[in-house]
């Protein structure tokens, strides 16, 4: 994002960014209001950008309310859509918007959701309530990963919290992101994640280990469904309710064999979508961002650049478990072709080396005016990058394309 919004002619400064990012504060919290209020005061911002979900759940918007620094992003009510799974689900019910069937427990009837998990065979999506930077969410195959799932659900969360046991739905999954200002939206590429970390989509989920745009079986017919059964139903459900919310609208959607179904909402950009589909934006994000908080969004028009993007996580040894070590000197940044776009996540600067600090340290992008070009090259180039026990899920753009059939 701020790699996008300073080529579009903005001054960027990113609290509290990371060690490859230019104007980054890591000393300010991104949920530290007062902090972000007084740096904006003291350098003339008068505009805030929201990129992670925890700022918007806990009211950046509400906060900066009837002062003159304006932020882009739905209120702190507009964002349970993604921090409340089970909040979000009883929206789609509400508005009609096509999803999966579901049924909801609290902690105290764990007992309850297994015997259900069982009846169900085992073929559930188990999803924690609350936010849980995307790792929140077991899909699972048999009912000994459906009681696994909720065993580790339980040990991962103490005291009292809900969750939802989800049909598990079968189809290719596509992401749909859009700004919109509660009434129109303007809708980005079509992108799709790959959410597992390892090739063949095994292993355990992740924030997301790569991803690409657009996505050529996502054609304009399976776009119209989409916006007959998701997006407009879902509009209509923000004014209906009436949200204050002026800001991205993220729509994880399955392909079903009875039609688009939509799995959750976000209400922020995709990660690691951005990293795709802001190379792929032509038209200028702080002009789209404008537009939606003047009002006049409906004049804008998006348009989009040839080709394909790939990108591609690096990620640290270990990564998603909930210890790793970091501190890892990174190499090799300096020898990619110049077409490469290398977007630092979980990096810090020290003693002029750049070091990982995290689980996924980066994302490389690659363009192509075909997609496996744009795979062959980034995976290439990604071959430069060193750093100990980097991880690269090896098969990001190399699914096989699905035949889209049924009930549509």
């Amino acid at each position: 994002m701020a790699w996008k919004l300073t080529r579009d002619g903005a001054t960027v400064h990113v609290l509290p960014g990371n060690g490859g990012i230019p104007n980054s504060h890591p000393e300010i919290s991104a949920t530290d209001f007062p902090a972000i209020q007084s740096f904006c005061e003291a350098n003339g911002v008068k505009l805030i950008v929201v990129g992670p979900e925890a700022p918007l759940a806990a009211g950046v918007t509400d906060y900066f309310a009837g002062s003159d620094i304006r932020v882009f992003g739905p209120s702190r009510a507009g964002a349970t859509l993604e921090s409340s799974k089970v909040w979000s689900k009883d929206f789609m019910r509400r508005h009609g918007v096509a999803t999966a069937m579901s049924w909801q427990y609290r902690s105290d009837k764990l007992e309850e959701a297994r015997a259900k998990a069982t009846e169900l065979d085992g073929q559930v999506v188990v999803k924690y309530d609350g936010l849980a930077a995307g790792k929140g969410v077991y899909v699972c195959s048999s009912i000994e990963e459906a009681q696994a799932a909720l065993d580790d659900l339980q040990q991962q969360h103490t005291g009292w919290f809900s969750f939802l046991l989800e049909e598990k739905l079968s189809g290719p999954e596509v992401s749909i992101i859009g700004i919109t200002d509660g009434n129109r939206v303007r809708l980005l590429a079509p992108s799709q994640d790959h959410k597992q970390l390892l090739a063949g989509d095994q292993g355990p989920n992740t924030g997301g280990m790569g991803a690409y745009c657009p996505v050529p079986f996502c054609d304009d017919n399976v776009l119209a469904a989409i916006r007959t059964s998701i997006v407009d139903p879902t509009l209509l459900g923000l004014q209906n309710e009436q949200f204050d919310f002026k800001g991205f609208l993220y729509f994880g959607i399955m392909l079903t064999p009875q039609g688009p179904k939509l799995l959750e909402y976000n209400v922020r950009l995709g990660d690691p979508e951005a990293e795709v589909l802001l190379p792929a934006l032509e038209s200028s994000l702080l002009e789209l961002i404008e537009a939606t908080l003047d009002g006049t969004l409906q004049q804008t028009v998006v348009h989009q650049r040839r080709g394909y993007y790939v990108g591609v996580v690096l990620a640290s040894g270990g990564y998603p478990a909930a210890q790793f070590p970091t501190g890892f000197p990174i190499t090799g940044l300096d020898q990619l072709h110049p077409s490469i776009l290398a977007f630092h996540g979980a990096t810090r600067q020290q003693d002029g080396e750049i070091l990982t600090s995290g689980g996924r340290v980066m994302v490389l992008v690659g363009h192509g005016n075909e997609l496996e070009d744009a795979v062959n090259h980034v995976y290439r180039e990604a071959e430069r990058v060193k750093f100990k026990d980097v991880y690269i899920r090896t098969d990001i753009g190399q699914r096989p394309e699905p035949t889209l059939a049924g009930n549509w």
